[in-house]
């Protein structure tokens, strides 16, 4: 195991005070795939003392650790195993109530976001995950603190589009009985990770051990700052300045990540380096690339501005720790960047350019609020446009939009805290009905025959 001392993160206090360092999320990892039965009330009961009997020391030791360094800790949050894997054996097609039993244990134990009522779909559905899809508008509106992903592609089984055109009726419900909210909290992935701690898209893999602690770092503020210094500079300088600065930002979170997994008794599993905005004045990933010399984000080089970001962060985090996971890249969500909805308000982000700049990054098309009569055939369509760019650069990708009912390009939408608030963004109104009524897979392409 790697040793750190506390020196290391006394170099970071600027950053801290100054420039909204923080390490964003400590998730706890729990598999609860001994908390099958047939009778779904005992599953059910199952999950929730197993949650809060393993989480019940997270919140408390988080803040421990958060008043002894001086670190913040933002948020304490809990992965549990694919819902719809772990309760498949249960005799009910309403999965929700194991929805109410992952809210409740949330609860219970302080943490704000629980994630895992999740499937994973991408080269077909079984019972258990057609319940589970089934169930989330339900799941969604009914609960708090939970969050949903469907895996609905991968570079080596390909788009499952029968689930793709489900997952467009399924949001655009959600949307319906929840005034878009209940979308905030549901991610379509292509290649989704075991370990990711961020949500919404975080759960527990079934490759994972049965308890672990995975930590996401941030700090666009801190790049953005660092880079303010590099003026007139080449290209070699901003990347070398944006690497040397992610090795300091992941050195922390590795501290953080070995101290909870010590006082916890839990297994350290990774930290996720991903650079995660908020909607905080200073905390912007769209700010980094407009200190490169772009006059707004979304302008021509923004994607080869994005590509140069996420490589340096990689580079930089991989030397500061072995234990790298997750996602590790730049978010670009509209509604949690200050920056992003700037550009979105003002036109100079488009749908389709955000789509452009999925290629280079980890996340996807996050947080987009689009027009309420927007069709679940063009929410379908976006999805599979997106899991295609994971499929063939073999890459995650993900999905996270918003139909808000009532809503039209121009409006604007709060979702509150971190979530922020995001201008409605024009969505290209061709139809692409036949498209996905076709159903079906589209095959996995050449570059996934690796053995």
């Amino acid at each position: 195991m790697m040793k750190l001392n506390t020196n290391e993160v006394i170099e970071t206090i600027e950053m801290i005070s100054h420039q909204h360092l923080d390490i964003r999320t400590i998730t706890m990892g729990i598999s609860i795939r001994d908390c099958g039965h047939p009778d779904p009330k005992v599953c059910a009961g199952r999950i929730y003392d197993k949650v809060t009997r393993r989480a019940e020391r997270l919140v408390a030791v988080g803040e421990d650790i958060e008043r002894e360094f001086g670190i913040p800790i933002v948020n304490k949050r809990i992965s549990v195993t694919p819902i719809a894997i772990a309760c498949e054996c249960s005799e009910t097609q309403d999965y929700s109530i194991f929805a109410r039993a992952l809210d409740d244990a949330a609860r219970e134990v302080g943490v704000n976001f629980i994630g895992g009522f999740s499937a994973l779909v991408q080269k077909g559905c079984t019972t258990g995950d057609t319940r589970l899809i089934n169930s989330i508008p339900e799941a969604l509106c009914g609960t708090e603190r939970v969050c949903s992903s469907v895996n609905l592609a991968s570079t080596r089984a390909g788009i499952n589009m029968d689930a793709v055109a489900l997952m467009g009726r399924i949001i655009k419900r959600t949307a319906d009985m929840s005034g878009g909210q209940g979308c905030a909290k549901l991610v379509a992935f292509s290649n989704a990770v075991e370990d990711n701690p961020f949500m919404a898209g975080a759960f527990h893999g079934v490759g994972e051990p049965e308890c672990v602690i995975n930590v996401g770092v941030s700090g666009p503020g801190v790049v953005h700052h660092a880079l303010q210094r590099c003026k007139g500079e080449s290209m070699d300088v901003v990347a070398e300045t944006i690497k040397k600065t992610a090795f300091r930002i992941t050195r922390m979170g590795e501290l953080v990540a070995q101290e909870a997994s010590k006082r916890l008794g839990v297994p350290f599993g990774i930290v996720d380096l991903s650079l995660a905005p908020t909607p905080a004045i200073g905390d912007s990933v769209a700010d980094i690339l407009e200190e490169m010399g772009l006059e707004s984000v979304g302008a021509p080089g923004t994607t080869a501005a994005l590509a140069l970001l996420n490589d340096a962060v990689k580079k930089g985090g991989v030397m500061a720790s072995s234990n790298v996971g997750g996602l590790s890249g730049a978010f670009i969500p509209v509604s949690e960047d200050a920056g992003m909805i700037r550009a979105a308000a003002s036109g100079m982000m488009t749908i389709e350019k955000l789509e452009a700049m999925t290629c280079v990054c980890s996340v996807g098309l996050d947080m987009i609020a689009v027009p309420g009569d927007t069709t679940a055939e063009t929410i379908s369509a976006i999805i599979a446009d997106e899991a295609a760019i994971g499929m063939i650069n073999n890459k995650t990708t993900a999905v996270r939009i918003i139909p808000v009912p009532g809503k039209d390009v121009g409006d604007r939408v709060d979702f509150g805290g971190l979530l922020g608030s995001a201008p409605i963004m024009r969505v290209n109104t061709a139809s692409p009905e036949k498209f996905i009524a076709r159903g079906g897979r589209i095959p996995a392409p050449l570059n996934s025959l690796k053995n």
